[in-house]
């Protein structure tokens, strides 16, 4: 029998368990965020530290704030991390301990004064506690074995004590925190054994119900399923009695036989076994279940899929030459891209590696470019060379990732993902698909496009793309995926990273003049109502539309001025106003679309020039619209009417304002060796303009630009007006490299400019550059800034007689 003395002989600090039960025997781990927990081992700690042995605390429960009588000693075992990182204790229980008043103790936790309570058994067992012991073994073996807890039963075996046998159901998750408490403050161990007996009983009878209910409730199922299975069959019956008796049309009962169509259907080995589970659910479903139409629809989806239908690639290679060049002029490096993959494919072809590691030979391009350069139609275009079918997939706007991964079958109008639903319009898995705007892919709380859009595009996984509404793995290795895009820096790094990237940085204007006359006119012509015969427009004409009233990178603008001007012949016919035939000369084009647009600055009066004055340069710049020329305007404030200082307007970004604090500090440090003016920069503002202020700039291409405008200012002699600038500048006068020289350059062509600045370093990019533009560019690769002034400024005596001031 337990020893009810009540000689408090123990000191310990208390770890309140809410909600929880811990029995002498017990290794449990406690989670060490709670601060009680916390201060409750830490004060064990500081305890241990000037005794021997191991920290120990007083494990009581708690119940709606209510503590025990009674608690158990526990030794902190090991302090350290939990499995999910958290720190935490493991805590072994050992003895039950009487509790008795509060006391103090270091640390922030509760001490209280504990008395052991000692339980005597007598020995021998009796045989009625003898057969207790065997009846509660029993009875927790049978529990375990209905859980599957095959390994503890022999560890519930092996023990021996009636008391530890008793504490031992302190591990049963069915037991209550009352009930848990209950044995804990019985202090006889056999009454304990009874208890804890009796519980295990009640549970293992609850079980028994349940286990009966649960079968009844199956066997009502497997009659509803017996009541099914006869019900089609008779249906069936049915069927072969309309057959054989010449009775209506069976027809509409042989489309809605999926299992046929499944089995009759070429399909990939796990696609079918897919297919046929679809068809047991829809099967076992009733008509009027729901789930019935959401399964004939993904059956439906499923065998109008090409799985196996593909086309064969033209393995013409001079004739895929011949007809990219024929519908698209320039855009070599797409060309050479295409001619590469075929001629690749039809190598792997003959020497039978068509499939390598389960991936065919597709490809992932990247059409980078400003609009109106034929990125769109160039997709039509490779498709027809290589003999496949083509598929557009607009992405513009698209900012729900089922968009590309396709919905769960589980919602209402679900469907497949548009590159799912490309394939199936294709009608063949080896489509070219154009993925149009990638770029203007957003993202918001419905998932992110851009990163569905990595498995589909990256070649070393698409192979087993998986669509969220098919849920089978669809192979995406042999197709042919061109994006298009205006802008690579609004593609995702990681996306980018997964494309080959072709850029098409525009067209010169021999080749504007050669698109406009092979392709648009015709087209316009036939839009007008008008025949070649009709209306011709000599090269002189179509160079003037190209050069002097369009100014872009591509050639839409161009293409609207020709129907502009088509239209207005048709009309001037139709009043009587014109005869035909008409053959259109540059001379003209004035009376018929207008005065020119875009006249360049060297044909201008030198007078009305942006350079007629000190203070202005030519820049060149790259927009999402392709390269343009951009004018940089300084001027010096008057020392009475405005203090010093810097003043930059025009929407810039951080990084050109940066280039222009390094442009001014440059001056005034070598102002004297370049033999400036550098006192005024000392007492004046300087005030630095970019016109076009409605229109953000950013980048370090305008160093050497600001730098020659400010220059120019102090100097007063005018920067050249055939010349115009690239290039960032460093604090020591150094030309450092820049982005974009082709489209730089393209753009200096058009504008009219005869000379061009680029940085020394940059010389390797002009083998991009068409050799037309070159040879009508004279382009000078310097390293220092004092190079730039000596091509830019012009010579002294045509300098203007007064520096400009602001107002």
């Amino acid at each position: 029998m337990a020893d009810e003395s009540t000689a408090f002989t123990l000191v310990l600090p208390v770890l309140p368990l809410d909600g929880e039960v811990v029995l002498p025997g017990m290794v449990v781990p406690l989670d060490l965020s709670d601060a009680e927990v916390r201060a409750a081992v830490e004060a064990a700690q500081a305890a241990a530290r000037s005794e021997s042995g191991k920290p120990k605390v007083l494990l009581v429960p708690r119940i709606d704030g209510t503590y025990a009588r009674t608690g158990v000693l526990g030794t902190v075992e090991q302090v350290g991390r939990l499995a999910d990182g958290d720190p935490g204790a493991l805590i072994r229980g050992r003895d039950r301990v009487r509790i008795g008043a509060g006391t103090t103790g270091p640390g922030a936790a509760l001490w209280v004064e504990g008395a052991q309570v000692e339980e005597i058994l007598p020995d021998p067992l009796p045989g009625q506690v003898t057969e207790l012991v065997k009846e509660y073994k029993a009875l927790a073996s049978t529990w375990l074995k209905k859980r599957g807890a095959w390994q503890v039963v022999d560890r519930v075996q092996a023990i021996d004590g009636v008391s530890a046998l008793a504490d031992n159901s302190g591990y049963s998750p069915f037991l209550t925190a009352e009930q848990k408490i209950q044995l804990l403050e019985t202090t006889d161990p056999v009454a304990r054994l009874k208890l804890a007996t009796q519980q295990l009983r009640d549970h293992l009878a609850e079980q028994d119900v349940a286990e009966t209910i649960a079968k009844d409730v199956q066997e009502g199922v497997d009659k509803q399923q017996r009541e099914f299975l006869l019900r089609r069959q008779l249906e069936a019956v049915r069927k072969e009695l309309r057959q054989l008796n010449g009775d209506g049309d069976d027809s509409g009962e042989e489309s809605d036989d999926y299992r046929a169509r499944v089995e009759s259907a070429d399909l990939p080995e796990k696609v079918r076994e897919a297919a046929l589970k679809e068809v047991d659910k829809l099967e076992r479903s009733s008509d009027q279940s729901p789930e019935g139409s959401w399964i004939r629809t993904w059956l439906d989806t499923v065998l109008e899929m090409p799985w196996n239908e593909r086309t064969e690639d033209a393995y013409d290679i001079q004739g895929a030459k011949e007809i990219l060049d024929a519908e698209h002029a320039g855009l070599d490096d797409v060309k050479a891209r295409i001619t590469e993959y075929l001629a690749v494919r039809k190598r792997r072809g003959e020497r039978g590696l068509g499939v390598i590691g389960g991936r065919r030979g597709g490809a992932v391009l990247a059409l980078v470019g400003p609009p109106g350069v034929g990125k769109t139609s160039l997709g039509e275009s490779v498709a027809h060379a290589m003999g496949r079918k083509f598929v557009r997939v607009a992405l513009g706007g698209v900012r729900d990732e089922a968009e590309i991964r396709g919905h769960r079958r589980t919602y209402v109008g679900a469907l497949p993902g548009r590159v799912v639903r490309a394939i199936k319009e294709a009608g063949s898995m080896n489509p070219v698909v154009l993925l149009d705007e990638i770029d203007k892919v957003g993202s918001d709380f419905r998932g992110d496009p851009a990163a569905a859009l990595l498995e589909v595009l990256d070649p070393a996984q698409n192979h087993t793309f998986r669509d969220h509404y098919l849920e089978v793995e669809l192979d995406l290795s042999d197709v042919v995926f061109l994006a298009t895009a205006n802008v690579l820096e609004a593609i995702p790094e990681a996306l980018a990273d997964r494309m080959e990237i072709v850029r098409l940085d525009g067209y010169t204007e021999d080749e504007k003049v050669v698109i406009a006359r092979d392709h648009l006119l015709p087209r316009q012509l036939e839009r007008a109502g008008l025949t070649g015969e009709e209306v011709v427009i000599d090269e002189g004409a179509l160079r003037g539309l190209a050069g002097e009233y369009t100014r872009e990178a591509g050639v839409r603008t161009l293409e609207r001025t020709i129907a502009r001007l088509l239209r207005k012949v048709a009309a001037q016919h139709e009043l009587g106003e014109r005869e035909l035939p008409f053959t259109v000369r540059e001379e003209d084009l004035r009376g018929l679309v207008g005065r020119p647009h875009h006249v360049p600055e060297s044909a201008q009066d030198p007078a009305e020039r942006r350079t007629a004055v000190p203070g202005v340069a030519t820049g060149l710049a790259v927009t999402g619209a392709g390269g343009d020329v951009l004018f940089v305007e300084a001027s010096l404030a008057d020392p009475e009417t405005g203090g010093a200082g810097l003043t930059l307007t025009g929407q810039l970004g951080d990084v050109m304002k940066e280039s222009a604090q390094i442009a001014l500090s440059f001056l005034r440090s070598h102002g004297a060796e370049l033999e400036l003016p550098v006192a005024d920069l000392k007492d004046r503002g300087v005030h630095i303009h970019f016109p076009a202020g409605a229109v953000p700039k950013d980048g370090p291409s305008a160093g050497i630009t600001m730098t020659t405008a400010l220059a120019s200012l102090l100097s007063g002699r005018l920067v050249r007006t055939d010349v115009a600038m690239t290039g960032e500048v460093s604090l020591t006068g150094r030309v450092l490299p820049i982005g974009g020289v082709k489209q730089k350059l393209l753009a200096a062509h058009r504008a009219g400019v005869t000379t061009v600045i680029i940085p020394k370093r940059n010389e390797a990019d002009l083998d991009d550059v068409p050799a037309e533009v070159l040879e009508k560019l004279d382009v000078h690769a310097v390293t220092d800034v004092r190079q730039v002034l000596e091509l830019a400024l012009a010579l002294a005596d045509t300098a203007a007689p007064e520096v400009p001031v602001a107002a």
